[in-house]
């Protein structure tokens, strides 16, 4: 489960940067936050299954 945040968190931060790259600054802040997310989740489930 914590596998396919992190392909998630990966394809949001591309998206991120492509956007920053042509200009469009909200889609890029958008995506850079939902990739925050997802990073955040991603690492809390993956030290939950280590624990458990």
């Amino acid at each position: 489960m914590a596998g396919s945040l992190f392909s998630v968190f990966i394809v949001l931060a591309v998206v991120a940067l492509v956007a920053a790259l042509l200009g469009f600054r909200g889609v890029a802040g958008l995506s850079a936050n939902f990739a925050k997310i997802a990073l955040v989740a991603a690492v809390i489930l993956f030290v939950l299954a280590f624990i458990f």
